[in-house]
């Protein structure tokens, strides 16, 4: 029988997120990314293995995102009007880390990064960031296109890597503030929802005191 309250809901994490030493290159490979800057596998705590591995590091220059995805049957079915379905990599960040609000400010954000869904064919990589739901003000929108990415796939697995840039990030200051929230959601058609602290009962997406710390560290 499954808990009522999962194990994660009942922690607040404080994790470190490491500076690159050389800026990873966006190419749907894991080459250069070092497991210095893959994201704990909480789901353990719950007793639940990851499926898959989420990387995020940091530099001046902004956020670089990563995952692998192994074990797929399916192929991969994406579509950036409905990013929350299908296959799909989702990121939030609060510059601030204002751990006691209930609803998003101007420094809060959610980008989307799928491995498919682009270009004419519908089989390139997209990324973009999308509003949270009853922020008390939203962060200024990313244009399109400013959010790089690469990705690989195989037969049962593929790799998807993305940077982020400082200036799409709202009130991303490094020198100054050293912590910022941090979520993830991975999910995929073969093995459902993996996330980082909490799923979609406790409203992760609306309420940025469900995220972790993470601590910009060198």
């Amino acid at each position: 029988m499954s808990p009522l309250v999962s194990n994660r809901s009942l922690f607040r994490f404080e994790i470190p997120l490491r500076r690159c030493k050389r800026r990873p290159q966006i190419d749907g490979t894991l080459d250069g990314w070092n497991k210095d800057y893959l994201l704990p596998p909480l789901m353990r705590l719950d007793g639940k293995e990851p499926w898959g591995q989420v990387y995020v590091t940091w530099d001046e220059a902004g956020l670089y995102v990563a995952c692998r995805v192994s074990g797929k049957r399916e192929a991969l079915r994406c579509d950036p009007r409905y990013f929350w379905k299908g296959d799909n990599l989702r990121l939030c960040t609060d510059m601030r880390d204002a751990r006691q609000i209930k609803r998003a400010s101007r420094f809060c954000q959610q980008f989307y990064l799928l491995p498919a869904g682009g270009g004419s064919q519908g089989t390139e990589p997209v990324g973009g960031s999308a509003k949270i739901h009853r922020a008390q003000e939203d962060a200024p929108p990313v244009p399109e296109g400013r959010i790089d990415i690469a990705a690989t796939a195989a037969s049962t697995e593929y790799v998807l890597t993305a940077h982020i840039p400082g200036d799409c990030l709202s009130g991303f200051d490094p020198g100054e503030h050293r912590r910022i929230g941090l979520y993830y959601m991975l999910e995929d058609r073969d093995h459902g929802q993996q996330f980082l602290t909490v799923g979609d009962d406790l409203n992760w997406w609306i309420d940025p005191s469900t995220w972790a710390t993470a601590v910009l560290s060198e």
